[in-house]
């Protein structure tokens, strides 16, 4: 039995996480029930005690109460990628890639589906051997980034040098702060420059932004993006995707890899030309 609750907790954390909408306590406990021919005080006391031990909290969002993946502790958002609080212990699998986060008020902990969709766009790129060959002189601008989360998971992915740019000091304090916790200062810049005074090269380009950002930053990201460069977006809905590709894939640039969660979307763009 106690095999089976294992079982039954890491199917409700995956269920939650995966989820492609917010899950409300009552939706949650009638899916497991259902599925695993428990009654409703079973159901309640297994998804109390992932609340008690900080697996699940319970989150407010539009009028109504969700569960939702705890992010105060040590959470895997990809494949390989798993943020670790400072003080948490955390014993890495196999192929296990551990980034050290501090929680703060900057964008960026893992806790929104944007995080996630475009740390997965940059481990669709970086694991995959047929796309960047050649790591040893490759480097990574990340346009708005918070908690510098998407540029460290591309530093340790084997990009040589990354820079992280933001308008927000907090989010640049911040940021800074973590990269020092994963012992990245030697490879990574924290900076205010707004990316039309950037006139570097880049191997790849993250944005996770919204939707009017993303589109007005489009001959920007061109300039600056090598040729078979490539580009991670996210922080768009689903229902915006198309525009968004409508504006990238018709300008030189191909789609890789998509996919949605909970309503947002992530896409892994790479760059076939240039435009003038």
């Amino acid at each position: 039995m106690h095999l089976e609750i294992n079982t039954i907790r890491n199917d409700i954390l995956k269920t939650v996480l995966e989820s492609q909408k917010f899950i409300t306590p009552v939706e949650l406990k009638k899916a497991i029930s259902n599925k695993y021919l428990l009654n409703k005080k079973q159901a309640k006391s297994i998804i109390r005690d992932l609340n008690e031990s900080g697996d699940l909290a319970y989150t407010y969002k539009y009028g109504c109460t969700f569960l939702e993946k705890s992010f105060n502790r040590s959470i895997r958002i990809s494949k390989h990628i798993v943020l670790k609080p400072p003080a948490n212990h955390y014993t890495p699998k196999h192929e296990d890639i551990v980034i050290q986060l501090r929680h703060g008020t900057s964008f960026g902990t893992g806790e929104h589906p944007t995080t996630r969709l475009s740390v997965r766009g940059i481990e669709h790129v970086l694991t995959n051997n047929e796309y960047l060959k050649d790591k040893k002189d490759s480097s990574l601008l990340d346009i708005g980034t918070g908690s510098g989360i998407l540029v460290i998971t591309a530093v340790v992915f084997g990009i040589k040098r990354g820079i992280g740019i933001d308008i927000d000091p907090c989010a640049r304090a911040e940021a800074k702060e973590n990269v020092k916790l994963n012992g990245l200062k030697d490879k990574i810049d924290i900076s205010d420059r707004p990316v039309e005074n950037i006139n570097d090269r880049f191997s790849m380009i993250t944005a996770n932004l919204r939707y009017p950002t993303i589109k007005k930053l489009f001959f920007n990201i061109n300039r600056i993006l090598d040729k078979s460069g490539f580009l991670i977006i996210s922080g768009i809905k689903a229902d915006e995707l198309k525009d968004v590709l409508s504006i990238y894939t018709k300008k030189q640039f191909r789609c890789l890899w998509k996919e949605i969660e909970k309503d947002w979307a992530g896409i892994v763009l790479k760059k076939i030309g240039q435009i003038s």
